[in-house]
């Protein structure tokens, strides 16, 4: 009996692949950049299943030019790159890796947060371009963490590990959600407030809302000017969420203090992007998920769900249950 042919949009951890290999007949991209358009066309001609990345497209055109296609495994907890009702109108599975990368992403942001707060960046290019001649009392002077107010934007999983973060550092913390979320403010003693007294009090605001039409620019301009003159603003979700242009003039003029950003949009950012030129913006190239541990139980998450599917079982992490629902009625 021959293998289901499955199309891998990059090189993933060998884990992962290394499961897919043993029951399928997989085709991987092999460059360091993401497929065209074409080749993304071209490995799904036969392919019944589908291991995506971010950075693939997955429109109705593509998933028309599928025609055996079973399963869309997105080697991401977001999956703002896949049209999912037109994968739900085809019959199509989408998988996506929830927690997995929740602890992983949360330090990330949370080192971004220290490393605004105590500007190490331009410390670092301080010491490495030789203009450091001796210690100064107002050299870098940064932000207190200690007692501070964060504002989180997002009570995921994400922004709850923030929260515990801020634990350790007697921090106040105030939240905005869509929904409140009222055990972990006993849990936790944590706030609840709308976002423009979160963004009006917070020292530091933090972003874990996934992107939607409702989210998309969430920061602008007008939210820029709510914020403290000493705020620092961490974005680990997703670039759109953020007005670029808005926040460069937002930085720029001092209406807030810092960035770090570790999506931006687009991805990856130009090499003359305005963003670039300022010295109280960090900018890393979304490494929120990168750590060897975490990237390895993705992939091997991301084959498992796929994997499922193509065996005519639930996968565990499906994000249109309906499509389940109607095969299991036919």
């Amino acid at each position: 009996m021959a293998k289901p042919k499955v199309f891998v949009t990059r090189l993933i951890p060998e884990p992962g692949l290394d499961l897919l290999k043993q029951d399928c007949d997989v085709q991987v991209w092999p460059e360091e950049l993401p497929p065209s358009r074409e080749a993304l066309l071209a490995g799904l001609a036969e392919a019944e299943g589908l291991l995506s990345l971010l950075t693939d497209k997955i429109d109705a055109v593509l998933l028309d030019a599928a025609p055996s296609l079973k399963v869309v495994s997105n080697y991401a907890v977001g999956y703002d790159n896949i049209s999912v009702p037109d994968a739900t109108a085809r019959g199509i599975l989408v998988c996506n890796k929830p927690g997995v990368l929740s602890e992983t992403t949360a330090d990330l942001a949370w080192s971004l947060l220290m490393a605004s707060a105590r500007r190490l960046a331009e410390g670092y290019d301080y010491v490495r371009t030789g203009k450091w001649k001796t210690w100064g009392p107002r050299t870098f002077l940064g932000w207190d963490v200690h007692h501070a107010t964060l504002g989180i934007v997002g009570l995921g999983r994400i922004g709850f590990e923030m929260a515990k973060r801020a634990r350790g550092f007697d921090m106040k913390v105030l939240y905005t959600n869509r929904t409140r979320k009222e055990e972990f403010e006993a849990m936790m003693g944590l706030e609840w407030a709308p976002l423009e007294q979160v963004l009006e009090e917070s020292d530091f605001i933090t972003l874990h809302t996934p992107l939607n039409d409702e989210t998309r620019h969430l920061l602008g301009a007008a939210q820029f000017k709510q914020m403290k003159s000493t705020a620092v603003l961490i974005n680990t979700a997703r670039g759109q969420i953020v007005d670029q242009v808005a926040l460069y003039e937002a930085l720029k003029s001092g209406e807030i203090a810092y960035a770090a950003l570790d999506v931006t949009d687009p991805e990856p950012i130009a090499p003359d992007d305005p963003l670039l030129s300022l010295p109280n913006c960090l900018i890393v190239p979304h490494i929120g998920s990168a750590s060897h541990a975490t990237r390895n139980r993705m992939a091997v998450m991301a084959a498992e769900n796929l994997l499922a599917a193509l065996k005519g079982e639930r996968p565990e992490n499906l994000v249109n249950p309906d499509v389940w629902k109607n095969r299991k009625s036919i």
